[in-house]
């Protein structure tokens, strides 16, 4: 039987005018010869997990940051590569299938072919399961014709998320080994490139000659940290989700009659929510990371909505939008530690009818409270990093419930003296997942496909592709690539200032920063949002037009270039070094010394565990 994958589309109008669109490369990936500076060796953003870390990944962890550079740039101890030879890469999609994917393929074909043309790019067909069966798709301008710039992960297709197993590891070193690979670029998130780190040590400690390659792409926005500014895909889905919100916006406005309840995808992070919020301005947005913060109960969360409708009410106002991440019921601590008790039974073979009745007294009488539909949706198997399967939990549908019964429960004691509160509810998801990219995400994928053939080239296991200075015009991105390792972290419990790592080191999901410029702008406009029904309406998708280079504010608004800061720190020190030599006066040798003695003594206690180790919940 043939495979569906790397089959030709059939193409709208709208989609061949997008498939001539050629995304343009910044000045250090031009040309044909691979311009690279080395700087320090990394570690970790958490000093107490640095030595776990350094265990776990004796080969990779450590390794420096490497810079692109133009053809202009004077660095006397960069790297340059003019030798090409053929080179034979594999690149799997890992994770769920997010809009851009296909324009890392793209790239990353592209490049390897500018610079030999005898090179050969090879897709793995149905994801990780594809790269264990070693089945194969070998990518040319004709399979790639009708997928450039357009959304999906048809092109190959995915399937599980994972390669974790003793099994599955040596499965992939096998598949790498048979087809000669000089590279293994994996397209995925946090556990996809989490596990890609691992495979990276594992194939150096077998003397494996393929490289690893990560690519962030993840519409959830949680593969963030001080070299990724953001991940493929968000910038799409935030977009037309915003546009979706809008529109419910505007016919609640109309009917003056509906409060509008709509869950957004996020998993364990709100970044998705609250970019939305920032772009449509709905009344309300739960945010998970204030509720786990606050420890918010269901019942505050209930009473913080129901004071919400009633304070709009006296303003006779009968209608709103409220929205809520899927994350949002892990992040209420009962409902967070009866999933828990749910999947423990689960992985102890209770049978799912059975689990009701091997609750705890205190689980037991919550499990009863809850409606009955959320009862069966919290009984699903666990996915399979033991998270609950937010998609199929329908936290909308709950509170909109428990907001209604205390509404009449008001009404009917003269709390309340409104009109009948009616809810509608939406779950927006794979609506936005499919969509067509939006150019940002053509553009950024298409140059990450790019720096992946510049890391192998540059000879580099075990690092992610990364780009800063993004929310600037293309011509001024910063390419580089980064160890996956130094984006590590290790869980613990937080018991004092010598809390113990525990676990495996993982690239773990980055929450909303409560303290991040992002939060703030929300805060600012959170009373404005709530009472005067300033929705927004963003339009439409754009690909050309007033609104297609525009980014999204959680991009705009925090300033993020931690690679510039750190090539701007390293000048200083060298400039420091150029001033302060031998022969020069004790003057200018004294306040080095003063100054350099204090900005010591500052970091080393910035850097101890006690100040930087941070609360993560397990």
């Amino acid at each position: 039987m043939e495979s569906d994958f790397g089959v030709p589309r059939e193409l709208s109008e709208l989609q061949k005018k997008r498939a001539e669109y050629h995304p343009e490369l910044p000045p250090c990936l031009q040309g044909t010869t691979v311009r690279v500076e080395f700087g320090d060796s990394t570690t970790c953003a958490d000093p107490s997990s640095e030595h776990v870390i350094g265990r776990a990944f004796p080969h990779t962890f450590g390794q420096p940051l490497a810079h692109f550079l133009r053809a202009t740039a004077k660095v006397p101890d960069a790297q340059i590569i003019t030798e090409h030879p053929p080179m034979r890469v594999g690149v799997v999609f890992c994770g769920r299938q997010s809009p851009g994917g296909h324009n890392v393929v793209w790239g990353l074909y592209s490049a390897i072919k500018i610079h030999n043309p005898d090179s050969i790019l090879l897709g793995f067909v149905g994801g990780t399961e594809g790269l264990f069966a070693q089945r194969t798709l070998e990518i040319t301008d004709e399979v790639l014709a009708t997928y450039k710039n357009q959304g999906g992960y048809d092109l190959l297709g995915r399937t599980v998320d994972q390669i974790r197993t003793t099994e599955q590891v040596n499965a992939a070193l096998t598949a790498c080994r048979d087809l000669k690979l000089d590279g293994l670029v994996i397209v995925g998130g946090v556990t996809s490139n989490s596990d890609a780190a691992q495979l990276a040590e594992t194939f150096a400690e077998a003397k494996c000659p393929t490289k690893v390659v990560g690519v962030p792409v993840t519409f959830y926005g949680d593969l963030k940290n001080q070299f990724v500014e953001t991940d493929v895909g968000f910038d799409t889905v935030c977009r037309v989700n915003s546009q979706l919100i809008s529109n419910v916006c505007i016919d609640a406005l109309s009917a003056e009659k509906y409060y509008y309840f709509i869950r957004l995808m996020g998993r364990k992070a709100s970044h998705v929510a609250l970019e939305c919020a920032l772009q449509s301005h709905p009344n309300m947005l739960i945010l998970g990371e204030e509720v786990a913060l606050s420890k918010l109960t269901i019942f505050d969360i209930t009473k913080q909505i129901c004071d919400a409708v009633q304070v709009r009410a006296e303003k006779e106002k009968y209608h709103g939008v409220i929205l809520i991440p899927e994350g949002l019921i892990e992040s209420i601590p009962e409902l967070y530690a009866l999933l828990q008790e749910i999947h423990g039974l689960h992985n102890q073979g209770i049978l799912t009818e059975n689990i009701s009745s091997h609750l705890s007294p205190w689980a037991s009488a919550l499990f009863e409270f809850l409606p009955p539909f959320i009862r069966k949706q919290l009984l699903l198997h666990p996915e399979s990093d033991d998270s609950a399967q937010l998609s199929q939990i329908e936290t909308e549908k709950l509170f909109a419930q428990l907001v209604e019964t205390e509404m009449n429960r008001r009404m009917k004691e003269g709390i309340y003296k409104g009109k009948k509160f009616n809810a509608i509810c939406h779950f927006f998801g794979y609506q936005a997942r499919g969509s067509l990219p939006s150019k940002f995400d053509c553009d950024y994928a298409y140059v990450l496909g790019h720096i992946c053939y510049h890391i192998l080239a540059a000879g580099l296991n075990g690092y992610m592709a990364t780009i800063t200075n993004l929310k600037h015009p293309v011509n001024k991105w910063r390419c580089g690539a980064a160890p996956l390792t130094a984006m590590m972290t290790v869980k613990r419990y937080s018991r004092g200032p010598g809390a113990t790592p525990i676990g495996k080191p993982a690239i773990h999901p980055s929450t909303v920063d409560l303290k991040g410029k992002v939060y703030e702008l929300l805060r600012q406009k959170a009373l404005s949002f709530l009472m005067d029904d300033l929705y927004r309406n963003p339009g439409p998708l754009q690909f050309e037009g007033p609104g297609a280079d525009v980014k999204t504010y959680t991009l705009s608004v925090e300033d993020q270039d931690y690679m510039g800061r750190i090539k701007k720190l390293q000048e200083y020190l060298d400039k420091v070094k150029s001033i302060v030599k031998p022969g020069c006066s004790q003057d200018v040798l004294k306040a080095a010394l003063s100054s350099m003695a204090s900005v010591t003594e500052v970091l080393s206690v910035m850097s101890t565990p006690s100040f930087g180790g941070r609360y993560q919940p397990l």
